[in-house]
């Protein structure tokens, strides 16, 4: 992409009507992407990852696998498995129950389960909103982009069809 021939503060004046300094970050942030002719900058989900430590990427896991049809479905098989051997199956081999009715031990492993996976799950949505406020960032750089260079492409346009007319030598100029 060519890279401009105006600063920041140039495009903000012809722009916006403002001083760079009187504009918000992500404002000037896209100003200089104007100015120096990038493109964009990384997309939210790679800003989200940029940022994201090994905590992040554990909890998001987690969640993944903690919200499935096949960790439920599992979870379900693993109780009832876990309540038929603690009933009577194990008697039938002539051994005593290691957790019978109520099944008390099912129940602390259970407590535990939730206590440990609910903060997990708590710190997955909280990333989660991290990612959607960076997309929601990044779609509004992308918007205010757009806006400024159509403002800009008006402002050409603008300027060649003054030129035009104000030539009265030239074919345009004679035909206006």
């Amino acid at each position: 992409m060519h890279r401009s021939t105006h600063t920041p503060e140039q495009l903000c004046e012809e722009l916006l009507g403002r001083k760079l300094s009187d504009v918000d970050a992500e404002e000037r942030r896209v100003l200089q992407r104007i100015a120096s002719g990038q493109v964009m900058g990384p997309d939210a989900l790679e800003e989200a990852a940029l940022h994201a430590t090994f905590g992040d990427r554990l909890a998001d896991r987690v969640a993944a696998i903690g919200g499935s049809w096949g960790f439920i479905i599992a979870f379900g098989v693993v109780l009832f498995g876990w309540m038929l051997v603690n009933s009577r199956l194990l008697e039938v081999f002539g051994l005593h129950p290691f957790d019978a009715y109520p099944y008390i031990f099912l129940n602390l492993m259970l407590s535990m389960l939730a206590a440990i996976q609910a903060p997990v799950i708590m710190m997955s949505q909280n990333r989660q909103s991290d990612k959607d406020r960076i997309a929601a960032r990044h779609d509004y750089e992308v918007n205010l982009r757009t806006q400024l260079e159509i403002l800009r492409l008006h402002k050409r346009m603008d300027h060649l069809f003054e030129h035009l007319l104000a030539k009265p030598g030239t074919e345009q100029g004679k035909d206006a």
